[in-house]
């Protein structure tokens, strides 16, 4: 191994220099083609109907991306609202300021709405909801 990205290919699916230059290959150069790999002619029938399968394909993979995306904000919402109201009530029972304990609620209520707007399909702003929500605890945080 050489190091190479291309240097573990067998030779018949390495590009040649006159080749990777854009000259057209000549009979010697070319690789013998089987039978079975040579290209069909499609009725333009068929293409169409290839066509619809692959967009039904691409729709059914962007709705499973989009639901996986939906729970993922509202799992993420959730979770961070109960660790942000598990810490408001570990504060109140506490000494700390009692701005501490109001800035980690007001957080997990943030939280918690990142939560709703996930799971309505809102990821970027379930997301920004989130981060300002952690961002909200953190200075409860600071002020302990």
């Amino acid at each position: 191994m050489s190091g190479r990205p291309d240097s573990d290919l067998t030779p018949d699916t390495q590009t040649s220099p006159d080749t990777a230059e854009g000259a057209p290959e000549t009979t010697e150069d070319a690789p013998e083609r089987a039978p079975e790999d040579a290209p069909e002619d499609l009725s333009e029938a068929d293409d169409q109907h290839d066509d619809e399968h692959d967009d039904e394909h691409d729709g059914d993979l962007l709705e499973e991306q989009a639901r996986r995306a939906r729970w993922a904000a509202a799992g993420t919402g959730i979770v961070l609202a109960l660790a942000g109201t598990a810490a408001a009530l570990l504060r109140v029972s506490g000494t700390a300021p009692a701005l501490v304990p109001v800035a980690y609620a007001c957080g997990a209520a943030v939280c918690a709405l990142a939560a709703v707007l996930g799971a309505r399909g809102r990821t970027r702003r379930a997301l920004w909801a989130a981060v300002a929500g952690v961002m909200i605890m953190a200075l409860g945080d600071q002020f302990d």
